[in-house]
């Protein structure tokens, strides 16, 4: 495959590693398990269940968002549950501390001294979601207008497909929240909190995972558990020892999808490596190792968000002539994706790849005057190719 990573891949792929402690030159070796499993006492040591409820919570919120018998109420309460309230089909959900809500942009990297910018983007999956239901919900059922320039309503996919639901501008409201998710919760949550050092050594972390310190109750320790929700944003409904991907709507569907592309193979077996390996350094007490390894997850994990940015561009780009519905869905999942960029992290700093105000750029590009019915085939390739020149891909790799 093309794609080279930048990073110590080898740190990844390695059964073991020796490392040299930076203090007195002391050799040490690391072994990586074969798969995710780490016990402490003959017990596993390894917890994310807040991370599969609040994956769990957001698929029923999308499968609200798909349903125009579900009320604004209802949604609402989906994405803002409060322990105790019968939000979700689940009884072990609703009697859960989480939400999805709470852990939109809120990263102890980029929103612990941002409330603007935290404030905006909920406001952005709060408008999303209320817009579904007022502009596309109709008592009960669809709006039956057909989708135009200017119209909300709906457009039926070539051949007899799927009907799909647009605003005005050509946008499907469902999709932006889903795609937009899977940066704004799952790669910001994993890249840009549990993975970073602010979380990590938060504290007494470090002193206390060297020391073998466990959380009151648990058998694990506070760093490991920081790890083990990283990895939870991905794996969470999967199977932690042999990941099967695409079994959610998020991010490990889109690994998947990633992996699937020749240009790509390896991507999801080097993510799984590094975190067994960085999860096998916090035992070991070898944090620089670690840190190596939170690294390679940032550029492969953001590097998976801007290859389907440039897929779904491309092809709703070639699809739009022939089939308008299907090529406005994908350029809404591409509005998502693109969406996300503004979450992920590039190794070795404390950035994206892309800032916000560069993703309010081309998300005004892209909703400009009439939508994506005015979007032309110039301005597609030109934001395909911005995003992928700060990758190690092309647009044809990307799209193949």
């Amino acid at each position: 495959m093309k794609f080279i990573p930048k990073l110590l891949l080898a740190a990844a792929t390695a059964t073991m590693i020796i490392s040299c402690d930076n203090d007195d030159d002391t050799i040490t070796s690391v072994n990586a398990p074969s798969n995710y499993s780490f016990e402490r006492n003959g017990q596993t040591s390894v917890s994310y269940s807040g991370q599969t409820d609040r994956i769990l919570m957001a698929e029923e919120v999308l499968d609200g968002l798909k349903d125009p018998s579900t009320s604004l109420n209802t949604l609402q309460a989906q994405f803002d549950h409060t322990q105790g309230q019968n939000n979700f089909s689940d009884p072990a959900l609703n009697s859960s501390t989480k939400s999805v809500r709470s852990k939109v942009a809120a990263s102890s990297d980029y929103f612990s001294s941002n409330s603007v910018d935290q404030s905006n983007i909920r406001a952005d999956f709060d408008g999303w979601i209320s817009s579904q239901v007022n502009e596309l919900y109709d008592n009960g059922a669809w709006v039956s207008t057909t989708a135009r320039p200017g119209v909300a309503g709906q457009l039926q996919e070539a051949g007899g497909g799927t009907v799909r639901y647009f605003n005005e501008d050509g946008l499907e409201y469902d999709q932006a929240v889903a795609k937009g998710l899977i940066g704004a919760l799952m790669t910001d949550q994993m890249l840009n909190n549990y993975l970073s050092t602010s979380v990590l050594d938060a504290g007494t972390n470090r002193e206390d995972n060297t020391n073998g310190v466990l959380v009151t109750d648990k058998n694990y320790t506070n760093m490991e558990h920081k790890w083990d929700e990283a990895f939870g944003y991905l794996y969470g409904v999967d199977n932690a020892l042999n990941p099967v991907l695409d079994v959610d709507s998020f991010l490990n569907k889109y690994l998947e999808r990633t992996e699937g592309d020749a240009d790509f193979t390896g991507i999801a077996q080097d993510i799984y490596d590094a975190f067994k390996l960085g999860r096998a350094a916090i035992v070991a007490g070898d944090y620089d190792l670690r840190d190596q390894q939170a690294n390679i997850i940032r550029e492969k994990v953001s590097t998976v968000i801007a290859r389907m940015a440039v897929f779904y561009l491309i092809d709703g780009k070639e699809t739009r002539g022939a089939n308008p519905a299907a090529g406005l869905h994908d350029l809404s999942e591409g509005f998502g994706f693109i969406y996300s960029l503004q979450f992920t992290r590039q190794p070795n700093s404390e950035i994206p790849y892309f800032s916000k105000t560069e993703v309010d750029a081309f998300i005004n590009t892209l909703l400009d005057g009439n939508g994506f019915w005015d979007l032309t085939d110039a301005e597609i390739d030109a934001m395909a190719a911005d995003i992928a020149s700060r990758f190690d891909f092309t647009i044809e790799e990307a799209h193949n």
